[in-house]
C-alpha cells in the first residue's frame, strides 16, 4: 500500500506552493516535462512532445516496470538522454526540476493526478476525458485556478485548423441559427471475450494501477486498453472517443450551460464477454435554446449526412441550422444549404496526420511559458464541461430513465443518480472536496 503520509504532505504543502513566486520562462527556455502513464497513449505523448521545440522529456512514470523501460528507450532514441524513472507519481511530484507533467493514465486517475500535480506546483496536460465523474471535473478546475496552474485537456480538435474554421463559420451564421448538434461515434470494435482472475504480472503494482477504484482481482481484460470498458476505471466509448465529438457539439452550439434534461439508452448487444459498458448507446440533451443528439456504436454502421465511412469506423458531427446543415469530420467539412441541400463549401484542407496532437501540445507548452490560462485552446474548464455530458449520459443509461437537472447540476428527486455524480474512493486515493 502507498504511504498516506505522503498524500498529507502534498496537501499540507499546497498553500506554500500557491504563494511561492513562480519562475518566469522566456520564449526559448526549455520546459522540463514528465509523462505519467506510458502505455500505448503515453508512448505517443513521448513522441509528440519530443517534436515540440524546447521541451525536454525529463522523466517517465508508470506502475508497470516494462512500460517504464520501453518509455525510457523512446526518450533515449528521440532526445538522446536517459530520463528519470518513477513508479509512484507522488515521488515524481517531489522533484522540483520537473515543471510540467503529461498525464496518459486510465481515466479513473486523471483527476487525482491533476490535482496532486497542481498542488505540487506542476502544470498539467491531461488526456481526455478530463475526469472519471462530474465531481472530479469541478475539483480539477478549482485546483487549476487556486494554484495558478496551466491545465490543458487533450481535446486536440480545439487546435486543428479546419475544425477551428468550421466553428468560426458557425458563429458567423454560415447555416443560420444553430439549433441542434449531432455527435457520431461509430467506432468498430470487437468483443473482448473473457479473461479469468490471474496472478499479477511481475513488475506491475496492481494496487497503484487501481488507485481510486475498488480493489479487484487482476485480470488481463481489466488491464491495458480494455480498462475503458469497466465502470471502475473507464467511461465506455462515449467517454473515450465520444468525448471529442461531445466537445465539438458544445463548441458549435456555443452551449456551455448545464442541460435541463438528459436521457440515454442502449445496451451491449451480440457480444457475450466481460465488458460492462454499452457497445450501442444513444443520448439526448435538452438545453434552453438547443439540443444535442449523440450516437455511439461499436458494431457495423451506415454513414450519415453523406460522409463516407472508411474501415468500418466514422466519427464526426452534424450541425443543424434554420438555413442549412454542416457535416464535420476529422478530414474536413461540408455545408449544405436549403431544401435542395445545395453543397456550398468543401473544405480544401487535407489533414495528413488526422489525430496529430502536436499543435495542441505546443499550445500547452506556450501557456506554461506565458502563464496565461486563457491562451490554452482546451483549458480544463472546457474539457470538464465536455466530459460532464458524457458522465450525465452514462448516469441516465445506468438508471434507465430520463433525468432532470437543477441549475446547480444535481438531479431532481433522484438520489441514486446523484450518488453517481461522484464515487466512493479507496483510501488513500481520495479526490477531496477541498483541493
Amino acid at each position: 500500500m502507498a504511504n498516506p503520509s505522503r498524500r498529507r504532505f502534498l496537501a499540507g504543502a499546497a498553500a506554500a506552493v500557491a504563494t511561492r513566486s513562480l519562475p518566469v520562462l522566456g520564449a526559448n527556455d526549455t520546459v522540463h516535462l514528465a509523462v505519467i502513464g506510458v502505455g500505448g497513449r503515453g508512448r505517443g505523448h513521448l513522441r509528440y512532445f519530443a517534436e515540440v521545440p524546447n521541451t525536454r522529456l525529463a522523466a517517465v512514470c508508470d506502475v508497470n516496470q516494462e512500460a517504464r523501460e520501453r518509455a525510457a528507450a523512446i526518450v533515449r532514441q528521440t532526445q538522446g538522454h536517459a530520463p528519470k524513472e518513477f513508479s509512484d507519481m507522488r515521488k515524481l511530484f517531489e522533484d522540483r526540476d520537473i515543471q510540467a507533467v503529461s498525464v496518459a493514465t486510465p481515466n479513473h486517475w486523471h483527476a487525482l493526478t491533476t490535482i496532486w500535480a497542481c498542488q505540487a506546483g506542476k502544470d498539467v496536460y491531461v488526456e481526455k476525458p478530463a475526469s472519471h465523474n462530474v465531481f472530479e471535473g469541478d475539483r480539477m478546475v478549482e485546483a487549476a485556478r487556486k494554484y495558478g496552474r496551466m491545465v490543458q485537456v487533450g481535446s486536440q480538435s480545439r487546435s486543428i485548423g479546419h475544425k477551428r474554421l468550421a466553428m468560426q463559420m458557425l458563429r458567423e451564421g454560415a447555416i443560420g441559427e444553430v439549433y441542434m448538434a449531432r455527435g457520431l461515434c461509430f467506432r468498430r470494435r470487437k468483443s473482448i471475450g473473457h479473461t479469468p482472475p490471474a496472478p499479477v504480472p511481475p513488475g506491475l503494482d496492481w494496487d497503484l494501477f487501481l488507485g481510486p477504484a475498488p480493489m479487484r482481482p487482476y485480470t488481463r481484460n481489466r488491464f491495458a486498453y480494455n480498462w475503458h470498458w469497466f465502470w471502475d476505471t473507464g467511461n465506455g466509448d462515449i467517454g473515450n472517443q465520444g468525448v471529442h465529438e461531445m466537445d465539438l457539439c458544445r463548441w458549435g452550439l456555443g452551449e456551455y450551460a448545464k442541460p435541463r434534461t438528459v436521457s440515454s439508452s442502449g445496451g451491449k448487444f451480440v457480444w457475450q464477454d466481460d465488458q460492462e459498458t454499452p457497445n450501442t448507446q444513444q443520448a439526448h440533451f435538452q438545453f434552453e435554446r438547443s439540443e444535442v443528439v449523440f450516437d455511439v456504436r461499436n458494431l457495423s454502421s451506415p454513414n450519415e449526412g453523406g460522409a463516407p465511412i472508411q474501415g468500418g469506423s466514422y466519427t464526426g458531427n452534424i450541425f443543424f441550422g434554420n438555413e442549412g446543415y454542416m457535416v464535420l469530420d476529422p478530414r474536413g467539412f461540408q455545408i449544405f444549404m436549403g431544401d435542395e441541400r445545395e453543397k456550398t463549401h468543401d473544405e480544401p484542407h487535407h489533414e495528413e496526420r488526422v489525430w496529430d496532437p502536436t499543435p495542441h501540445m505546443a499550445n500547452f507548452v506556450d501557456a506554461v511559458r506565458s502563464r496565461n490560462h486563457h491562451s490554452l485552446n482546451a483549458d480544463v474548464q472546457i474539457g470538464a464541461a465536455a466530459a460532464e455530458l458524457c458522465h450525465l449520459a452514462n448516469i441516465s443509461y445506468r438508471c434507465q430513465q430520463q433525468l432532470h437537472l437543477d441549475a446547480d447540476g444535481s438531479f431532481v428527486g433522484n438520489g441514486a443518480a446523484n450518488d453517481m455524480l461522484t464515487r466512493r474512493y479507496r483510501i488513500p486515493y481520495e479526490v477531496q472536496a477541498a483541493v
